[in-house]
């Protein structure tokens, strides 16, 4: 693995994205460069190509202060986005995203004849895992808090009828899509889950890159202004972490709420996400 390779850069952020996330502001560039092993204008470089921001500035998007400012600022309404036309295709949360679901039958069978492919890869985020069929990504998920293992076995047992393969060379184009290595090209997701919890996972994927929304909102888009916590039970089944952006529902106080994949994960993405559209 040279230190020009995707694969190398994402190691490097996700160390330093939980080194800031640990330490907090008051570790300086030179130290946390020192940390990284780099010097100090190489590690700037690396971080703000990736992130879009330099560290410093990444780490007043770590506070719950900003969570609270994003509810209070960028809080999508759901049905307004509705209106607008951000449907299921095209350009979502800057990635190119097309995705189709899973029939009801099938999803009760439990994966019965169906072949998952399977692999791990580096993400900003830490160890990622991540699953495929020939039609596309259906399933992500995050080690860094719960470690390899556990995450391995919590997507295994979504399907439990389903024949898994493991084939990182089969996914590795779609992975690098979706950490943003290769972009601008179609990443496809197969969702796999029951009807309700579709139509929730489609009203997360109408959230803009840099903006949240509620619970009760997704349940009002969804047309089950009472089902909130169904809502939040679907959110947290969502199979395809990051992709369907589950990270962008927060409580109406402002609180995160819970994250399938731990908080700390669930602050980074939205911190990495902010830094990106500028917020």
């Amino acid at each position: 693995m040279t230190d020009q390779s995707p694969a190398y850069h994402y190691s490097v952020i996700a160390r330093a994205l939980k080194i800031i996330d640990e330490a907090g502001p008051a570790l300086s560039l030179e130290g946390l460069a020192g940390r990284m092993g780099m010097s100090p204008a190489h590690f700037q470089r690396t971080f703000s190509a990736w992130v879009g921001v330099s560290p410093k500035k990444y780490q007043q998007y770590l506070t719950i202060d900003h969570a609270r400012r994003l509810l209070a600022e960028r809080h999508t309404t759901l049905a307004a986005a509705l209106e607008v036309g951000l449907s299921g295709t095209g350009r979502l949360h800057d990635l190119f995203l097309t995705w189709e679901a899973m029939s009801p039958g099938d999803y009760a069978r439990g994966g019965e004849g169906l072949t998952i492919y399977w692999g791990w890869f580096d993400s900003p985020f830490g160890p990622a895992i991540v699953m495929g069929t020939d039609k596309g990504i259906c399933g992500m998920g995050f080690a860094a808090e719960m470690g390899e293992e556990a995450a391995m076995e919590d997507l295994l047992r979504r399907w439990p009828k389903a024949a898994f393969v493991e084939d990182p060379m089969m996914l590795r184009p779609w992975a690098l899509q979706a950490f943003g290595a290769e972009p601008g090209k179609d990443t496809p997701l197969y969702l796999i889950g029951a009807p309700f919890q579709i139509k929730v996972w489609e009203a997360l994927l109408r959230i803009p890159t840099g903006h949240v929304t509620t619970y009760s909102d997704i349940a009002g888009a969804i047309g089950h202004p009472a089902a909130m916590r169904a809502v939040g039970t679907a959110v947290g089944r969502n199979p395809i972490s990051f992709l369907i952006p589950c990270h962008r529902a927060l409580r109406r106080d402002g609180g995160l709420g819970g994250y399938h994949w731990g908080l700390g994960t669930k602050r980074a993405i939205l911190a990495w996400e902010a830094a990106r559209t500028g917020m």
